[in-house]
């Protein structure tokens, strides 16, 4: 992908690359990510041009019902990856590294995100955390291993936290602009910054080379990402940081309706739908 083209939405006759990225905050061009969980909505955001899909560990609550991320295992993220990406054809997929699977140690972290690359074809891993997670980080690029980091509200650790705040306010805000540059250093090719004051993120960005993910963290951030459920109108309370761009809970709502209704009156199947 040349300089002259455009990050998102361009053709390219290939994946992107953390190369992409990079290029992409040199010249100052946003783009948009979004989640996805199956083939089939993968392929209509990358036919929408999104260079970026994350199989989020969200999946634990729009997929499988949980009511946190902490359940979801590796085993149930594996074949939702490898569904993204049999289902898109140029967006980077990025796996999310669930709960338990990486803390332990850099070699559990190598074993965890060796079977996202071998068994689903991801093309990068995320995980969470700062300085306590740099030798997973340093690690898995030494293995050859994309690495996207997490700050800022960090699901996993939201037990530790104290439920679902806002993060880096005051001296806390320091830390984490440490551990955005030890991540920087670490390898780490860009950052998710979760909901965090908006002026601690724009000084992130600006601080780092890497491109920076925000949300919940304002305008100034590389790039932003959100559920796709949730901007889609299908989660029923959304976060403030979401914006909703469409009510697919109402279309859906009122098409089932329809197909009872047709169902209960004998208008369907019509004779258009009958084989004879």
């Amino acid at each position: 992908m040349s300089s002259s083209t455009t990050l998102y939405g361009g053709a390219s006759g290939r994946r992107v690359t953390v190369r992409d990225l990079a290029a992409a905050k040199e010249r100052g061009e946003r783009w948009p990510m979004v989640t996805a969980y199956d083939a089939m909505t993968a392929r209509v955001f990358d036919s929408a041009g999104i260079p970026v899909l994350l199989v989020g560990d969200s999946a634990a609550m729009v997929v499988y019902g949980y009511d946190s991320t902490l359940p979801v295992t590796v085993d149930d993220l594996l074949p939702l990856t490898a569904a993204v990406v049999r289902g898109s054809s140029r967006a980077m997929v990025v796996a999310d590294l669930p709960f338990g699977s990486y803390q332990g140690s850099p070699q559990q972290a190598l074993e965890s995100a060796a079977r996202f690359m071998k068994e689903a074809g991801a093309h990068a891993v995320k995980l969470e955390g700062g300085r306590r997670v740099l030798p997973q980080v340093e690690a898995l690029v030494s293995a050859g291993i994309p690495v996207m980091a997490h700050l800022g509200l960090t699901p996993q650790s939201v037990n530790v936290m104290g439920g679902y705040r806002v993060q880096g306010r005051g001296q806390s805000g320091d830390e984490l602009m440490s551990d955005a540059k030890d991540l920087e250093r670490a390898g780490a090719f860009s950052v998710v910054l979760e909901c965090v004051p908006a002026e601690l993120a724009q000084r992130v960005t600006t601080s780092l080379a890497i491109p920076t993910i925000g949300i919940g963290a304002g305008a100034a951030t590389d790039a932003q990402v959100l559920v796709w459920q949730d901007l889609m109108g299908l989660t029923p309370r959304p976060a403030r940081f979401v914006k909703r761009y469409s009510d697919l809970a109402g279309e859906m709502d009122r098409a089932v309706r329809a197909f009872a209704d047709d169902v209960m009156s004998g208008q369907f199947p019509a004779p258009e739908h009958t084989y004879t």
